[in-house]
């Protein structure tokens, strides 16, 4: 119950940190529209938990795929779209960057639900979980960022390593989830029960985002000419003429 209190909190300052990065960097025609979907993506979020879909291992298709779609959909928009080129730009990469350590945060809670008898081994760091050295890393790569000192592609390969322990995470997850269960785990799984539904539902996908928004800014940099990971200006993605070779 200590746990469960405590991680709810955790989500609620994520999502407050979230509206209010939203407020503070987004064009104010994208203000109220990326809050609702905010809003909207929570609300889903804690649904699919309280209604336990993730946990329903007789459920045809499996619950899981009721985050994947919406996340597919979502990382499709960011990478294809305007809006999306539009937020990339409007936020500063060293704060997608840094804004992944609250990846630390919640391998601690995995860690504390592993020593309850409540995850498998193989979801922690103990297992071979090594998405702990993402978040551990975010605030020292946001640091040399903010400070001009790191180069555009060690961020590019950074971003890159931070979707491969994704993945890697996400594969383990599903692999001894309650409607696959392909391997025997040493202990039941609570990322399918409220609130540690909101790993899957809500920061895994947020996780995902920021690197894909990062990325974008990078690319856009480095396709201006930037040698640093100062991200492209608003005015410029309107008007590529306002771009210089070196910013």
């Amino acid at each position: 119950m200590e746990l469960s209190w405590f991680f709810v909190g955790f989500v609620a300052i994520v999502a407050l940190l979230l509206g209010a990065g939203m407020v503070r960097f987004l064009p104010p025609r994208y203000r109220v529209r990326a809050l609702g979907a905010l809003i909207a993506w929570t609300l889903y979020a804690a649904l699919l938990g309280l209604a336990g879909i993730l946990s329903n291992a007789a459920l045809r298709p499996p619950g899981i795929v009721y985050v994947f779609l919406p996340t597919i959909a979502l990382i499709i928009f960011l990478t294809r779209s305007r809006a999306g080129a539009v937020i990339a730009s409007s936020v500063p990469i060293w704060l997608l960057m840094g804004a992944q350590c609250v990846r630390f945060v919640v391998e601690i809670l995995l860690n504390r639900l592993w020593h309850a008898g409540l995850l498998p081994t193989m979801m922690t760091f103990h297992g071979g979980n090594l998405d702990m050295l993402i978040g551990v890393s975010a605030p020292i790569v946001a640091a040399l960022s903010a400070a001009r000192r790191l180069d555009l592609r060690v961020a590019l390969a950074w971003n890159v390593l931070g979707i491969a322990m994704l993945g890697n995470i996400v594969v383990r997850g599903i692999l001894t989830s309650p409607a696959i269960h392909a391997f025997k785990a040493d202990a039941p799984s609570a990322i399918g029960t409220f609130p540690f539904t909101f790993i899957p539902a809500l920061i895994v996908p947020l996780a995902l985002m920021l690197h894909v928004l990062a990325i974008r800014a990078i690319l856009g940099s480095l396709k201006a000419g930037t040698r640093d990971v100062a991200p492209v200006s608003v005015a410029e993605l309107v008007d590529p003429r306002r771009r210089s070779t070196v910013r």
